[in-house]
């Protein structure tokens, strides 16, 4: 065997070099495929561990196209496939929001929550469980998830809002901004912990982030605010491949830069609203999926939006699957933690392999 090729082979810097070689497109199909098996695939696992073919006519059934017994499609097409649909966009989205923002900021450390949208939506959760059905009936919402969730989305908008607002759209100004909003949200949360003894577990366990009772009643909530921003992000992919050349050269190319600037924090901003108020604060996806698929596909901005959505979805799906079947009987972990803990030293990792 030719020894460059068997040291390419032993050298995961080589296999990255090669595969940018070759091009975007087979990193971006293997991954697309990958996350196509893994919606089914994840669907095996849980309390209850499932054979292959029981998913595949949980799957049938909830899509109308075979029969199939209640049960089998309250578990399968309900609750399992529920979850991990809502996994997959969820993490998806997030490290899309993270690619626009480390772009627009010039900071390889910016994630999701960099604009306050996290502390936003953990005072309007917060808020909403201490509260519980007072704030339900005020509001004529009889159900405390949508409550929750519907509180959480508003916040984090509020935040998000209000950090672009403080800004003034200088990029300076706007992460100050964004730490500002979540010191001071993050004392009414503190707050609300304080005079609510009785319901601080709850909140806490809604901050770290999980999928635990979430089905399709979700998706709306979450979809409200995921397709806007996405569809900002996309179509914008160009002026992210501007902007990371510098202001002077992007206006130079008749870029807006404040203009596209703006749109880019929101979209991001959007995306992550809907995500957090669906599934809590999920940390690190917006911050590994991107810096990992960067050295893959390369620094365009087109591919690597379009490989981040579906690297994060992964990410998410595989880490909510370890999150429901680590503890055992019937437990769940916050998948937030689980991605903390997978996603950190990761990311020591590449840090480390970056700058040796």
């Amino acid at each position: 065997m030719d020894d460059g090729a068997s040291h390419t082979s032993r050298n995961p810097r080589g296999i990255a070099a090669a595969i940018r070689r070759a091009g975007p497109c087979p990193a971006l199909l293997l991954l697309l495929v990958c996350w196509i098996v893994s919606l089914p695939l994840a669907c095996l696992f849980g309390p209850v561990p499932l054979h292959w073919e029981q998913v595949l006519q949980g799957i049938l059934g909830r899509l109308g196209l075979a029969p199939c017994p209640e049960q089998l499609l309250t578990v399968v097409g309900d609750i399992r496939l529920a979850r991990v649909v809502l996994a997959a966009l969820i993490g998806g989205a997030l490290a899309v929001a993270g690619v626009a923002l480390q772009g627009v900021l010039h900071n390889p450390l910016a994630d999701p929550f960099t604009l306050g949208v996290s502390a936003g939506a953990a005072c309007g959760a917060s808020l909403a469980i201490a509260l519980g059905g007072a704030a339900g009936a005020a509001l004529g919402i009889s159900s405390h998830a949508a409550l929750i969730s519907m509180a959480a989305l508003a916040g984090a908008l509020l935040a998000l809002f209000g950090a672009l607002l403080l800004g003034g759209g200088g990029l300076e100004r706007v992460v100050l901004a964004g730490i500002a909003v979540s010191a001071f949200l993050g004392s009414i949360v503190a707050l609300v912990k304080a005079l609510h003894e009785d319901s601080v577990t709850s909140i806490v366990f809604w901050i770290l982030g999980s999928f635990q009772g979430r089905g399709w009643d979700s998706l709306p909530v979450l979809l409200a605010t995921l397709l806007p921003g996405m569809a900002v992000v996309a179509l914008l992919w160009r002026g992210l491949d501007a902007l990371s050349l510098g202001e002077e050269a992007a206006s130079h190319v008749g870029l807006a830069v404040g203009r596209t600037r703006l749109l880019l924090l929101a979209g991001a901003g959007c995306m992550t609203a809907g995500c957090v108020a669906v599934a809590g604060i999920v940390g690190f996806v917006g911050l590994v999926a991107p810096h990992a698929l960067r050295q893959t596909l390369g620094p365009a901005h087109g591919p690597l939006i379009a490989g981040a959505f579906l690297g994060g979805g992964l990410l998410l799906v595989w880490a909510d699957v370890l999150a429901r079947t680590l503890p055992g009987s019937g437990q769940e972990l916050p998948v937030g933690v689980v991605t903390a803990l997978l996603g950190a030293p990761v990311f020591a990792l590449m840090v480390r392999a970056r700058h040796a």
